[in-house]
């Protein structure tokens, strides 16, 4: 599954891309799965919407969409995108990978690859595909006006959990006191910390040398302060890298990343650890599988 980092290169990608640009009409396939607005409720939101700007909540990709299909002339449309871009948007078009999902900016010509579920058609004829084999990802539109009726302050779609790169180390803290789970789980845990999944967790602790069935609550101060640390500089290590490529993960132009090459744990399971050359270990812990080394990780 695309992490945080996946998610940010992708986002980074498509808003360098496609900002600015009007959406001129919406595909949807047959498959409800991936559909969590109603297909007729994301073609409303999506058409004739100027695409303000791409960023990443979590693991969601998220387009501020401002106008819609009730400004008629193009000119229009442009000078609200101008004056809107800063101020909360009208509407969201948000979009979770999940396993195996790709958002893909594509040029009309390029072949349509197999299991694409939407089609965004823009102003300069380029495409918005997003394509998942496994169909465990989502698409939704959200009215912000109604996000920030329920979540007072809101610009919109927040997330459950506090981002990785924003908490300060007290809020990191915070977060694990009292916490029986081990330490692996809770990093996973999205309600508490968003955007973390595997492969971030098992290297963040490696960097940290904290192995991961500890329970958070017997961590000291100063271990939480040092995987406050690694996680923050593993994330911008990776986002720097383009994410990590161990499955189906390409960016926005369909590349892969390559910060799996720098993983010192995760997936090298019986291979010497690249600081004291004892074997990296698996197990599996909360049903997850989870790679340390047993010695540099106490």
């Amino acid at each position: 599954m695309p992490e945080l980092p996946e998610v940010e290169t992708i986002a980074r990608g498509v808003d360098a891309r496609v900002r600015g640009r009007e959406i001129i009409s919406v595909w949807l396939g047959t498959k409800r799965e991936p559909l969590q607005s109603r297909p007729e409720e994301i073609v409303a939101a999506l058409t004739g919407s100027i695409i303000a700007r791409v960023h990443r909540v979590g693991k969601h990709i998220v387009v501020d969409l401002v106008g819609g299909s009730d400004a008629s002339d193009k000119s229009v449309r442009r000078s609200r995108e101008k004056n809107k871009q800063s101020a909360s948007s009208r509407r969201q078009w948000l979009v979770h990978l999940g396993m195996t999902g790709r958002l893909l900016v594509s040029q009309p010509d390029v072949p349509v690859a197999p299991h694409t579920h939407a089609i965004v058609q823009l102003d300069d004829d380029r495409e918005i595909r997003f394509v998942d084999p496994r169909r465990f990802g989502r698409l939704a539109v959200l009215d912000v006006a109604d996000a920030e009726t329920n979540q007072a302050g809101s610009a919109g779609f927040v997330g459950p959990g506090q981002e990785p790169l924003e908490i300060s180390v007290d809020e990191f803290r915070a977060l694990f006191r009292g916490r029986r789970t081990p330490i692996k789980s809770a990093l996973l845990n999205q309600s508490l910390l968003q955007g973390v999944g595997n492969i971030y967790a098992d290297e963040s602790l490696f960097r940290a040398g904290i192995r991961p069935k500890r329970q958070a609550a017997r961590l000291s101060g100063r271990e939480l302060m040092h995987l406050h640390d690694a996680v923050q500089t593993v994330l911008r290590e990776a986002i720097a890298l383009g994410g990590s490529s161990v499955s189906d993960y390409v960016d926005a132009d369909g590349v892969k990343g390559f910060f799996q090459l720098e993983h010192k744990v995760y997936l090298r399971t019986g291979q010497p650890c690249l600081r004291c050359k004892t074997p990296i270990r698996k197990i599996v812990l909360g049903g997850r599988s989870t790679h340390f080394c047993p010695h540099c990780q106490r």
